[in-house]
Parts: structure tokens; sequence; C-alpha cells
């Protein structure tokens, strides 16, 4: 974008026998020059455009990447923020107006996009094991041949505070950090960019992680409120939208009905259950768990102090079988065994720690009697891997240089969860937009070892959604036998791919 010039005010004049002395400009003049100072000077978009070819399925695909900082201006034209971005858009295409376009972001809040980026969609993944576990540094790129580009053009964002993207005064940030308030910034952005670019025709997708998939619900009427924009679809990657699925407190029971089929999903794969439990399929396991969560479990946690003592003891001895831990320790808990708890206690005889992102995943711990987990060997095992190759490949490949921090990982501070004496939920959001645009469709991806989003307390979400029958076929749930970030492992990776190409093109009307 150019920059605006000011008017160039005469100040001397030229030739012989000429009056040096300035002449005393006029009201109208002095008007003028004092409106063009206050005029706030326009941000102009620092990026960089690189050309690339990368095959998928046999087939070679030319593509440009261009990483650059949109600014978001006020009602007054100063620019608020700046948006860091990676888009990637295929070449050779006959009409790119009409090409998908997909918005892709994860959560925390405070994480950057770089997981969907360099572990799902984009054109690079990081070279880990292919059951997803950590490789010793130094780490490095490969050409991702299940990317989604054959399918979609790809825009990576990173909200505020995130990545590059930052607020312009930084003690404005905050006006950023909330549910709504992000939801806003990034509509914008998304607005901003289909303008300029002139995608406002293209079939429109949202793909999100974690908080990700709270922030695609929230831009869903975001869009659609303020913008007037229907997506075709959105496909969300480890799903929460009801906090009251996975965040407990005193009075809300929900989250462990809900963590009890992943908790005995981790016990099957750490090899803690009974024999006879131990040597069924996994998926026989779950819908054992699940039975007992939905049933049993669910009345006896109902019942509280009131449930009979016999029958107590009967749900403690199923508990214990289901999830690998002792009877002693679940009568303990009072029946109720946070998450944190589960993690250091499950694997204690050996002296590990389970994962939070994906349960797979352990590390030793160091304080053998704690009764909290230590730390996330998940995020442990992949944390730098992301960090060291991103930050490379940012400057090497796609020629985008910033000397300032990119926060793969960012301290946002207090979040505004717009959720005072109740829990944030922005499942009735998405259920409206739905509504309203009954051509949306929703892809979930749930991971069994996701223990951060579980995959039974999604079930729950989209059971509770109150749409009507035929809106309830638009949703589409597949399942993966990884954790949160399901796609670090390979047959994951190859299984997500197909699903989310099966899901793009169905939601695309056929011209």
């Amino acid at each position: 974008m150019r920059l605006l010039l000011l008017p160039l005010l005469s100040l001397a004049l030229l030739g012989r026998g000429v009056a040096q002395e300035t002449p005393e400009p006029k009201k109208e003049e002095a008007k003028a020059e004092s409106k063009t100072k206050d005029k706030p000077k326009e941000v102009p978009e620092k990026k960089s455009v690189t050309e690339h070819v990368l095959t998928v399925n046999g087939q070679k695909i030319e593509f440009t990447a261009t990483a650059g900082l949109l600014p978001l201006k006020d009602a007054e034209g100063k620019t608020t923020a700046e948006i860091f971005y990676i888009a990637y858009t295929r070449k050779s295409v006959t009409d790119p107006a009409s090409r998908p376009l997909t918005f892709s972001f994860n959560g925390g809040p405070g994480s950057s996009s770089v997981w969907l980026h360099l572990g799902l969609l984009g054109p690079k993944r990081v070279k880990l094991r292919d059951d997803g576990f950590a490789v010793p540094p130094p780490y490095a790129l490969v050409d991702n041949e299940f990317s989604l580009l054959d399918e979609t053009d790809l825009v990576f964002i990173d909200p505020v505070g995130t990545g590059y993207s930052r607020a312009s005064k930084p003690e404005e940030a905050k006006n950023f950090f909330g549910v709504n308030e992000d939801a806003r910034s990034v509509g914008e952005f998304i607005r901003l960019y289909v303008t300029r670019h002139g995608r406002w025709p293209s079939p429109k997708f949202l793909i999100g992680e974690s908080y990700g998939t709270t922030r695609a619900a929230a831009l869903s009427g975001e869009l659609l409120r303020s913008h007037r924009m229907n997506l075709n679809g959105i496909m969300l990657v480890s799903t929460v939208l009801n906090f009251q699925t996975i965040w407990g407190a005193e009075g809300n029971d929900l989250p462990h009905l809900l963590y009890l089929p992943s908790y005995a999903a981790t016990a099957w794969y750490h090899k803690k259950l009974p024999a006879d439990l131990q040597a069924k399929p996994l998926a026989e396991v779950l819908q054992e768990a699940e039975t007992f969560a939905a049933g049993d479990y669910n009345q006896a946690l109902l019942l509280g102090a009131a449930l009979p003592a016999g029958r107590r003891t009967e749900i403690v001895r199923k508990m214990a079988r289901l999830t690998g831990l002792s009877e002693a320790f679940v009568e303990a808990a009072d029946l109720r065994v946070p998450l944190s708890r589960f993690s250091a206690e499950l694997l204690r005889d050996r002296r590990l720690v389970t994962g939070r992102f994906d349960s797979r995943y352990t590390s030793p711990v160091r304080d053998p009697l704690s009764n909290q987990a230590e730390r996330d060997p998940s995020a442990d095992a992949v944390f730098s891997a992301f960090a060291s190759t991103f930050n490379h490949y940012v400057r090497e490949d796609l020629k985008f240089e910033d000397d300032r921090p990119y926060h793969i990982l960012a301290s946002v501070g207090k979040w505004n969860w717009d959720a005072e004496n109740h829990f944030a939920n922005v499942s009735e959001v998405l259920a409206d937009s739905m509504t309203a645009n009954p051509f949306l469709k929703v892809h979930v991806s749930n991971g069994f070892f996701d223990m951060a989003t579980p995959y039974f307390a999604a079930r729950y979400t989209f059971n509770h959604l109150r749409l009507p029958t035929q809106l309830q076929q638009n949703v589409t749930q597949d399942d993966y036998s990884a954790g949160h970030m399901m796609y670090l492992n390979l047959p994951d990776l190859q299984k997500q791919k197909a699903d989310l190409a099966r899901f793009l093109r169905a939601s695309v009307p056929e011209k």
C-alpha cells in the first residue's frame, strides 16, 4: 500500500527581485493544513512474497506464499494493531475467486498458528517419529505431502499478542484479549483479507484447534452479524465450545463423567487395566467406559452423599477397573479424580507422569510423592521442535525478517471470558449460525488420548446443541488414535487429510 503524501506547501518564490518574506497563508489554507496534520498516517503492510512448489498425491502444485503484517484500524483510521499472517495461494487457477479459502488459527488463548501450520495443513511439517514422539535436536522440516493446499488456499492467522502480531500500544493489548474482543479483531482481519484479495466469491472455511475451536464458533456469529459473511464450513480440531465440560469446580461434576473414557484409553495404552479388559481392543474398552460414565457413574455423582454404601462400593470397584487406579485412591478422591491427579497417579509405580495434550507420552518425575502432574511430557516433546523450525522457515524460506521474538505461546494476561457467574459457552453461537445458514457444515476431529479436550466432551456438546434433525446431519465427527495434536501421529495425519479433504469437497456446492 502507498504512503499518503502530505500536500506540498510552497515556501519560496523563485526569480530575481522577489521579496524574501514568506506570505501569510490564507485562513482556508491554514485550515486545510491543520486537517492534514491531524489525519493519521497510513501504515503500509509489511510483507514478503515468495514462490514455491509442492507435490501432493503425485500432483505438482505451484503456489505463492505471502508473509505479512496487516494493520487493523479504529473508526478514526488510526492503527490499533498489526496481525501477522501467512497465506498460501495456488497459482495457475482459472478463477481464483471461486477457489476455496480456509482461515486457520490455534488456541491458548495465547497460541500462534504454528501448530496447525507446521503439523497438519501447510506445505511443510515438522519431522518427528512416525508415532509423533520426540526426536533429538537439531530439528527439521520436510515437505508435507498431506497438505490441504491441493483442496484450498490457506491463510494462517496469529491473533494479537501471538506470533509477530502486536497492539500498536502495549497498554492497549488488553482490548483484544477476550472471547468477543478476539472474535472482532480476527473477524476484521478476515474481512480485510477477503476484500483486498477479491475473495468474497470464494467458498470460505475456518479451521481452529483447541481454543481455536472456541474462536471459530464465536467467529461464525461475528462474521454473520458484523459482515453478513456466511461460511461453507468450519473444521474443529480438539474441540471445546462449552467450558463446563472440561473445567471442574465445586458443584460441577460434568467433567468427571466426560473425562472417564479418556482415562480408560490412557490406562489401556499404558497396560494398567485388568487382564480381561486389557486384552480387548480400544474401541470395546471405550464403549464400556462410555456406558459406565453415562449410566452408573452419572447416577452416583448425581446422588452424592445419598448414594447407598453398598452401591458406592460397587461404583468404586467399577471405576478403578476402568481407570487403572486403585480402589483406595478412587475412594479417597470421593469418586472424583481431577486430571492432574490422574496423570500423577496412574504410573506412580514407574515414577512417570502421563501427558495432558497426549496421554501416550510419559516423563520421569522428580518428586515421586507429588499428587499433581509436575509437567506435560507431550508439550515438552514438541514445543521446541515447532519453535525452532518455524523461526528458521519464516526467514529462510518465506524471506520475512523481523527481529522481535515470535511468540509461539504468549501470556495474554486476564482473558475476558464474558462468563460472569457461569462457564464460557459458544456452542449456542455456533448453533445459531447453523440455523441462520443451514448450508454451514461442521467437521469435528477427536483424539482418544487427548486429555486437554476429551473426545467424550465433544460428543456431549454436539448432542446438546438443540438443532433440528436436518441440521444435526451437517455435523461430522471423526476419531483418531492419538491426542490433542493427533496429526503428529503419521497414520492419523494420513487419515485426517483424507477426512478433511472429503469434508471440504462436500461443503462446496457443485456448479
